[in-house]
């Protein structure tokens, strides 16, 4: 993703509170379009003071400035690599490089020298983000987009300097870039990201680059036999009208049964395939699960894959520009993401940084086959320190009460929750105009909306007195022939401060909550950041929220039931998380 130096904006949406719009320009008779907001008097204006008050700590940030897109992470010689989208000189969008850091747990982080700049003509105006693929002989390799001095939008491969070099700190950028560049049929403006590549039964080396036409949003299909000369399909892997510019495509396999991981090119029986975009209109990522026609280079979403946006998100909140990888070490796909600020560019420069990476996540295909479950990297529980545990406590209508006993602050935490669920007779309706939009719903029942069965769940990062709290609960509905469950993050009342961005967040969970009587929620807690797993990873939530009194020592945590019947937690387990001895960038 990327963006010129300078623009005029034709149009301003209630998400630039998130720093986010469309800008188009026409220069030398070229359209040129990008999605971040362009603070030029911010851009080089470096942090003289870091605030950490607000600042995470165990999820990865660097010292101070702006981040975003994670670049082409990948697992080479015993040593994870995250490569991401950085401001060296400001807290704000611009004067992007891809950042490098290296690790053994995906835990530690060691940081670099920045591994692309902007150097050459074909990428002197910006380079942006892009995929890593490992080649046969173990080389690894980056194709990421340039913009070069027509401001087109071309692909870029890079290789490392000296593959002795454990830690690949120089990469090289050959004179013969570009190696993709836009053609007649191409929106040259809209046009960037492209995947970790794949290699079929042909032996052709395959990738999708994002793209639109008009309104109609498209993963471009290249193939080459040496990775260097690349020739456009004669149609796109797939495309979607009404959508807009697909960013951050990614294409992988799932395995269909078990537990382990894909490589990128695994091919054959016992597979199906995931396409993500990540969805300019919107700012969200949606993905489809389906199948992949090897001899045609077609993609085919399943007919219970909503192709639109409506369809599956990895995660129903602040969530966005994400890339998966297969870790080789671990036989396993891992899923990185990022989260922007939601309060101001001016807030932005005065605490002197902004953007962080995500939890890493397994990704897995769940057991019917419909769409993926995630969960936090095993890893992360190496950070657990103090651990309370309550058990079978039943919250009456109306009720709640505080897990008490982590020391420290508990701005840190880990929490996982098993909730029984009983009453289901009791259940609102559910009206069946709702099921497209379950965020619009969370908005209009919030958490302090009293249901049938729910709200229930935690008030995370709460002052003593609950003048702020960030709410993550369920709410069942009674529909036709069976029960729909709502998962909600509602941070309407997360800060006193004014300003703010504040939007619910909500995704239906996919679980039959009638037979099983039970479900299940755990959510990471980090200073500004709350990312929940609903049904052990079935609906992921993830929200920014920046408490003004709920800081430190004085962030309580609550578990609540604001329904008209009973709920019983059986199981809560809550963690102290340490932070990571190194979490460098």
């Amino acid at each position: 993703m990327g963006r010129t130096n300078s623009c005029c904006w034709t149009a301003w949406l209630a998400v630039v509170l998130v720093h986010w719009c469309l800008c188009v320009r026409e220069r030398n008779g070229v359209v040129v379009e990008a999605s971040h907001v362009v603070y030029e008097s911010l851009q080089s204006v470096p942090a003289s003071v870091v605030d950490s008050k607000l600042r995470t700590g165990y999820h990865f940030q660097p010292p101070k400035h702006w981040i975003n897109d994670p670049n082409g992470p990948m697992y080479y010689n015993g040593l994870y690599h995250l490569f991401y989208q950085y401001n060296p000189s400001g807290s704000v969008w611009g004067n992007i490089v891809w950042a490098h850091s290296v690790s053994t747990d995906l835990i530690n982080w060691v940081a670099l020298e920045p591994a692309i700049y902007p150097s050459k003509p074909f990428d002197i105006k910006g380079c942006w983000s892009g995929s890593a693929t490992i080649l046969p002989g173990n080389r690894p390799v980056i194709l990421y987009t340039g913009l070069d001095p027509r401001e087109r939008q071309v692909q870029n491969i890079a290789y490392p300097k000296n593959l002795s070099d454990p830690y690949l700190r120089e990469w090289v950028k050959p004179d013969f870039n570009p190696v993709i560049a836009p053609d007649d049929g191409v929106n040259g403006s809209a046009f960037r990201d492209p995947t970790t590549a794949w290699r079929g039964p042909s032996g052709h080396w395959k990738l999708v680059v994002g793209s639109k036409w008009n309104k109609r949003g498209k993963a471009i299909l290249y193939r080459s036999r040496d990775f260097v000369h690349w020739v456009k399909a004669k149609h796109s892997l797939h495309s979607a009208r009404d959508t807009g510019m697909w960013e951050c495509p990614d294409f992988y396999p799932v395995a269909l049964k078990g537990t382990r991981g894909l490589d990128t090119s695994v091919y054959g029986h016992g597979v199906k395939y995931v396409l993500k975009i990540s969805l300019d209109i919107t700012r969200y990522e949606y993905y489809t699960v389906g199948k992949y026609y090897h001899d045609k280079d077609k993609y085919v979403p399943d007919a219970t894959s909503a192709d639109d946006n409506t369809g599956l998100r990895y995660d129903y909140g602040n969530f966005y520009a994400s890339k998966t990888f297969f870790d080789g070490k671990k036989q396993r796909r891992i899923l990185w993401g990022w989260a922007n600020e939601s309060d101001t560019s001016d807030v932005d420069k005065a605490k002197g940084w902004a953007g962080i990476q995500m939890i890493p996540r397994t990704i897995l295909l769940d057991s019917s086959g419909r769409q993926l479950v995630q969960w936090p990297i095993e890893e992360i529980e190496s950070l657990r320190g103090k651990h309370v545990v309550v058990e079978h406590k039943r919250i009456p209508s109306g009720g709640f009460f505080e897990v008490t006993g982590i020391d420290s602050s508990q701005v840190c935490a880990d929490v996982e929750v098993s909730f029984d669920v009983s009453g289901l007779e009791k259940a609102e309706d559910f009206d069946p105009s709702w099921a497209t939009d379950a965020e619009a719903l969370c908005g209009r029942k919030t958490a302090d909306v009293k249901g049938g069965v729910g709200p229930f769940g935690v008030l995370v990062l709460a002052s003593a007195n609950m003048e702020e709290k960030t709410a993550v609960f369920f709410r069942v509905f009674k529909a036709y022939h069976k029960h729909v469950v709502l998962m909600c993050h509602d941070p309407t009342r997360s800060s006193l401060r004014a300003g703010l961005y504040k939007p619910t967040f909500a995704g239906f969970v996919d679980v039959d909550i009638a037979k099983t009587g039970k479900i299940s929620l755990r959510t990471l807690i980090d200073s500004s950041v709350v990312e929940s797993f609903g049904a052990k990873g079935k609906t992921c939530i993830t929200s920014r929220v920046y408490p003004s009194l709920a800081i430190g020592e004085d962030a309580h945590l609550f578990v609540f039931n604001n329904g008209s019947t009973d709920v019983k937690v059986s199981e809560l387990n809550a963690w102290e998380m340490k932070k990571p001895l190194m979490n460098g960038a």
